[in-house]
């Protein structure tokens, strides 16, 4: 029996529905089902009884739940027993950051983090490839988007993040500044590659129209921190997260040339492949992130 499944059934329980217990910890409601169908397999027992419009405990789910909710209730005072009295993190946190992001970003805050906990260890991958979080040995990575694969647990770093469309004044003075996304065609965009994905189809939301362009340039690159620094020199037009280009448009090295609301979301998680895998270390980074990404946001007002 899986302790995770045992704990998910009490939650779903006590909500009264999968997609509420989802929506509360981040993951599908398929997820949620998974689990709880695999303790039905291990009780030989039916805990629920579903159909399209409700969900309720069946017989033998209302007999189990005190029982269950007693092993759930031990674990959560037996993990506080171990971390009453303990301030310090120890131990390796092993991470997969993009490297624009990792880089610019993450290298600083990271290195505020271990001064505050001198006794954990780092382990930092940078790259814009994706790594295989079930296979490759990190505990967590921080990616853009939305996760594309239902098994994992994502927890968010910031609330409605977007793109920006972005150009250095130099480029913005030779070749003058788009007014609507139709006029991309006519400009040199800058373009990079995710996990071998070439991202050549640039999406925006105006208030009576949605706009896909194909857009063309002469350079791109499979490092999305290159791409932005092409576009601070001069060489194009950049169109990626708002959180990775903030810096450079406060220091007045770029400028946003669309309005906000017209650029694609591009919510930011951090990853893991099991909940399990939320450690303290984890746990005080997420926050630590959360709060530096709050931060340097709120700077834009």
């Amino acid at each position: 029996m899986r302790l995770d499944d045992l704990q998910l059934f009490v939650q779903t329980a006590e909500a009264g529905s999968f997609s509420r217990v989802a929506r509360q910890l981040n993951i599908t409601p398929a997820f949620v089902s998974g689990a709880i169908l695999r303790l039905e397999k291990h009780l030989g027992s039916r805990l629920f009884i579903r159909n399209t419009r409700n969900l309720r405990l069946s017989d033998e789910g209302i007999r189990y739940l005190p029982y269950a909710r007693s092993v759930v209730d031990q674990m959560l005072l037996g993990e506080q027993a171990l971390n009453e009295g303990k301030n310090t993190l120890t131990g390796t946190l092993r991470l997969s950051a993009p490297s624009d992001f990792g880089r610019n970003l993450l290298l600083p805050w990271l290195d505020e983090f271990q001064q505050q906990h001198p006794r954990l260890s780092l382990n930092l991958r940078i790259s814009d490839r994706a790594v295989d979080l079930i296979s490759d040995p990190v505990d967590a990575a921080i990616r853009y988007g939305r996760p594309g694969d239902s098994s994992l647990v994502a927890w968010p770093l910031t609330n409605g993040l977007r793109r920006a469309l972005c150009a250095s004044p130099e480029y913005i003075a030779r070749h003058g500044r788009p007014e609507h996304p139709d006029d991309l065609v006519h400009h040199n965009c800058l373009y990079y590659v995710w996990s071998e994905q070439i991202f050549q189809r640039w999406h925006f939301s105006l208030p009576d129209e949605e706009c896909v362009i194909n857009i063309t340039g002469n350079r791109f690159s499979d490092d999305a921190d290159v791409v932005r620094r092409w576009a601070c020199a001069g060489q194009g037009l950049v169109y990626k997260s708002r959180l990775d280009l903030l810096p450079d448009i406060l220091a007045g090295r770029l400028v946003e040339l669309f309005p906000e609301s017209w650029c694609e979301p591009s919510p930011l998680h951090l990853v893991a492949a099991h909940r399990s895998q939320a450690t303290p270390a984890l746990e005080h980074l997420r926050i630590w992130l959360q709060q530096r990404c709050a931060q340097l946001l709120k700077r834009r007002e």
